[in-house]
């Protein structure tokens, strides 16, 4: 088939041992699968692992995965520098048309790959996210908190999208390599991602995390995840800077406003003024509290454009997107079932 949209996966790994040769087995069943079809489009170019200082002797299996199948890669950084960061350096090792990102686990299962692709031929998108179907953790404090977090950042950065956002997704190629090069060590990928593209949707998926469900322990500690919400923050423009500009210039006038109203009233009638001072002192606070808040809210939102300009949002991106017809023509034939 001439006509062959390429894959690339992109898994990090830190506590994998007991799970990656089973992963490797489901992604070799999707290769052979798609490759056995002859109508399909679909070829899993590449599996790429990132060791990203691993605990375990993940390293020690990839070694031997890799020597297994020649579709393996292995890329080892350094020391460890974190989920994103490894996601990042695996995004930037792909040559894909499309990359799905899933977690060392099994909790994101490669036979749900043709459901994404078949989400992305539906909508032309370039960001799916696989949504879970129900509570993933079984742990009604970890997904209430989860949701939450996410809910409230969706709100403050006026990012309807945080809330899909998971480890779990398929990206058009160049809007995740173009997203990767401008990351720099505090920037949130998915973020990132928004500002290359704003056309994202999502799946639901039958996704549970098997680890924490069976082990009660999870790949995230509560550092790693502090970490990701401060990353979110740092990488994202603020809404309630806005507010705070609106709130701090409704204060300068109203105390002008009144201000001046008191200044007429002393003049053409003292008498209905009973005591003198407190008023004017009153307004002049209220003036300066707004005036400091607006000024110190326009500082900030400066500085956050200056921070996002030297984090690398573009100012335009190109997105070729010609090869989702072939996509869709072979989900539309019923082949694909």
């Amino acid at each position: 088939m001439s006509d062959v949209i390429a894959v690339s996966t992109v898994t990090p790994v830190y506590a994998g041992a007991s799970y990656l040769v089973e992963l490797v087995a489901e992604l070799a069943k999707v290769k052979s699968g798609w490759e056995n079809d002859s109508h399909n489009p679909f070829r899993l170019l590449e599996a790429i692992f990132v060791v990203d200082a691993a605990i375990d002797d993940s390293e020690v299996l990839l070694s031997q995965l890799k020597d297994k199948h020649d579709w393996v890669r292995v890329v080892t950084l350094s020391r460890n520098f974190g989920q994103h960061p490894a996601t990042i350096a695996g995004i930037l090792h792909t040559s894909g048309d499309w990359i799905i990102t899933l977690d060392e686990d099994l909790q994101h299962n490669p036979m749900y790959f043709i459901d994404l692709l078949a989400q992305m031929a539906r909508s032309s998108d370039d960001i799916i996210y696989a949504c879970p179907a129900a509570a993933v953790h079984q742990s009604a404090w970890r997904d209430l908190a989860s949701r939450g977090f996410k809910a409230f950042m969706s709100w403050a950065t006026d990012n309807p999208h945080i809330r899909l956002f998971n480890s779990f997704r398929l990206i058009r190629g160049p809007v995740a390599r173009a997203a990767a090069s401008a990351c720099s060590h505090e920037t949130y990928l998915d973020i990132a991602m928004s500002w290359f593209t704003k056309r994202v949707s999502s799946i639901i998926l039958n996704l549970q995390d098997q680890r924490f469900i069976s082990t009660g322990n999870s790949g995230y500690s509560l550092g790693r995840l502090l970490s990701h919400a401060r990353r979110m923050i740092v990488s994202s423009r603020a809404r309630v800077l806005r507010f705070v500009i609106v709130v701090g210039l409704f204060s300068v006038l109203v105390s002008s406003a009144s201000g001046l109203y008191y200044s007429i009233l002393r003049v053409v009638a003292p008498a209905s003024i009973p005591v003198r001072g407190w008023t004017s002192l009153f307004v002049v606070i209220t003036f300066l509290g707004g005036m400091l808040l607006l000024l110190l809210s326009i500082a900030l939102e400066y500085l956050t454009t200056i921070l996002l300009h030297v984090q690398g949002k573009p100012a335009f991106f190109i997105v070729d997107r010609s090869l989702d017809k072939i996509a869709r023509r072979y989900f539309e034939s019923g082949l694909s079932s």
